[in-house]
Formats: structure tokens, C-alpha cells, sequence
């Protein structure tokens, strides 16, 4: 049996499988578990598996920093270790990556109709592949090819300084500042409370009346989410500039890890946020935003950047580590 995880802050969704000769893939159970009812893991993993499955491999992909195999989650009080989890699930074939990793490795696994090309002028090409994801954080991670088959590594790159390149940006960036004095990262912008900071900011450039409709933060209506919605249905003005704006940031900090990582293999968009903003994000703001990086405009503007639309990449890459 093959046992893989994607945990999450607000959700744990388990699946237990197995291989038949051919390499067929079959899933006995799959099962979503509310992360913050369960004062551990193992409380998940002990309701989740019978005493009659023999587990041969497991991986998790984790939301939190691995190091040494072990993760202290990120917004959870769970601490995950490769060596104790080895014990309970009686097999030395135990893993643990970072979500972004998994997420990485799942995305090498996807049919093309999860898979939408932003790039017009995309070009097939062999090399490393980035891979990012804005949704509760923002999430970052890069697969280094050596010529044979890639290999997933984990970033904590969504935490990187945010970078103004336009005018309207510098006064973004001053107007953080006051936010967050000790650091403003990308992360501020391109998640999904970047959609607040950025219709609120636009508030104060005068650029349109604020929206009624908007709650305050305050609110227990997802306010973020009614900014995304009024504004890539352009139902609102102030809203529209905002997803406009996240789209140019996402398209630039995209850019940047293309760049660091010398993804000439590629760009895979994840999250939960790029789908619900599809139409935003095919408008060409984000590709030029991407390729807007001076004499290097050339060597991005043929990279390929796929955006995903399965939720389940993580979980797909957790599925099928063992398999590299």
C-alpha cells in the first residue's frame, strides 16, 4: 500500500493506494480532515488507516519548512517526524516535503487539460522548472533537471523582499512600510489577504469612490474573496485595479524565480487563487510583467508558463515520490 498526504493549515486529505504491475495507480480510500480539529497528526493518521493495511511507502507533502525530516507546521501546533512516523507505520520508506516540493513533483504528473499556457510564445524546452503557488502564503519551489530527471527542491522564496518597479508600486511599497515597518515581502502582496492590502491602498490614491460591497476587515464575510470576485467581473472599479495590480506583482515575482532558478524548462502556476482569477491572469499583464526583466526579456519570453487548475498537485506528487 502506498500512503500520501497533503497537510495543510485548514485541511489533511489522506489516500491509500495501490500499484499493480503495470503501474497502475488504484486509490482504496481518500478522505478530507478539518486540520485544526485534530490536536495532532497522528490522531488524523490513527482514524485514517486500519490495522490490516500494510503500508510499503508514505509521503507528505507538509505546509512548514522541513529540515532534517522533521517540520514544525506553519499555522498548526503538529510536529511531523520522518524517524517516529517510520515506527508507526512499520516501513523505512517514509518522506517528508514541503507542500511546494510536492506540489512541484505533482505537476510533472498532470494531463495537459489541467494545464492552461499563458505564453503565446512558449517553446518547448528542456532545463529546470519553477514552480509557484499564491494562495493562504505564497509558495515557491524549483525542480533542478541533471540532464536525467528532476529533483525537487523547497524555497522559502515567497518571503523575499517585494521589489516596486512602477511608480504606482513605489508608493505601494511606502504605504506597506507603515504596515509592516520591519519587512515587506511578496508574500504581503501575492496571497490571499494580498487582495485587501492592495484595494486598500488603492483607496487611498483616489483613483474611484470605495466599494460598498467591500467588507471591513472585521467582517466574517472573506473579504478578500468579494474583492477578487468584484473585481475580475469588473463589477466595481476599485476591485478591478486590485486584481490588475496582483496580477502584474504575480507576473514579476514569477519573472524573478524564472530568473534565479534559470527556468528554461518551464513555469508551473499552483494555488487556489490563479484559477479563480483565470480571466485576469490570460489578459497579457501578467506576461508582461514576467518578461519585463531588461536584457533578459528575450530568454523569458519563449519560457513556457502553465498555470494549474487540479487542487489535488500536491497530493499527486506525495503519490508518487517513491516513483523518480
Amino acid at each position: 500500500m502506498i500512503l500520501a498526504g497533503d497537510i495543510g493549515g485548514t485541511k489533511t486529505v489522506l489516500s491509500l493506494l495501490t500499484r499493480d504491475d503495470n503501474g497502475s495507480l488504484t486509490c482504496i480510500q481518500e478522505q478530507s480532515y478539518p486540520s485544526q480539529h485534530y490536536p495532532e497528526f497522528d490522531d488524523i493518521l490513527s482514524d485514517f488507516l486500519s490495522a490490516n493495511f500494510a503500508i510499503k511507502s508514505a509521503c507528505f507533502g507538509v505546509a512548514g519548512p522541513v529540515v532534517n525530516q522533521r517540520c514544525q507546521t506553519t499555522n498548526l501546533p503538529w510536529v511531523l517526524d520522518a524517524e517516529l512516523l517510520k515506527i508507526k507505520l512499520n516501513t523505512v520508506k517514509v518522506k517528508l516535503l514541503n507542500d511546494l516540493e510536492a506540489m512541484a513533483l505533482g505537476m510533472l504528473y498532470l494531463p495537459e487539460h489541467d494545464l492552461i499556457e499563458l505564453n503565446p510564445n512558449a517553446q518547448i524546452q528542456t532545463g529546470n522548472i519553477a514552480v509557484i503557488a499564491a494562495g493562504t502564503g505564497l509558495g515557491e519551489a524549483i525542480l533542478y533537471w541533471d540532464g536525467n530527471k528532476y529533483h525537487p527542491m523547497a524555497t522559502e522564496g515567497g518571503h523575499s523582499d517585494f521589489a516596486a518597479q512602477t511608480a504606482q508600486q513605489d508608493k505601494l511599497l511606502s504605504y506597506l512600510r507603515k504596515m509592516y515597518p520591519d519587512h515587506v515581502s511578496y508574500e504581503r502582496v501575492l496571497s490571499g489577504i494580498g487582495f485587501s492590502h492592495l484595494y486598500d491602498f488603492l483607496c487611498t490614491q483616489d483613483l474611484a469612490s470605495p466599494c460598498s460591497s467591500v467588507p471591513d476587515m472585521h467582517s466574517d464575510i472573506d473579504r478578500n474573496a468579494v474583492i477578487s470576485q468584484l473585481g475580475v467581473t469588473n463589477a466595481d472599479p476599485l476591485c478591478a485595479e486590485a486584481v490588475s495590480l496582483f496580477v502584474e506583482l504575480y507576473g514579476a515575482e514569477t519573472g524573478n524565480l524564472a530568473l534565479k532558478s534559470l527556468a528554461t524548462g518551464g513555469v508551473f502556476i499552483g494555488g487556489g487563487i490563479a484559477p479563480k482569477i483565470l480571466s485576469a491572469m490570460q489578459t497579457g499583464r501578467f506576461m508582461r510583467a514576467f518578461t519585463a526583466k531588461g536584457r533578459f526579456l528575450p530568454l523569458l519570453n519563449t519560457v513556457s508558463v502553465k498555470l494549474s487548475l487540479n487542487p489535488r498537485t500536491p497530493l499527486i506528487g506525495a503519490i508518487n515520490y517513491f516513483d523518480l
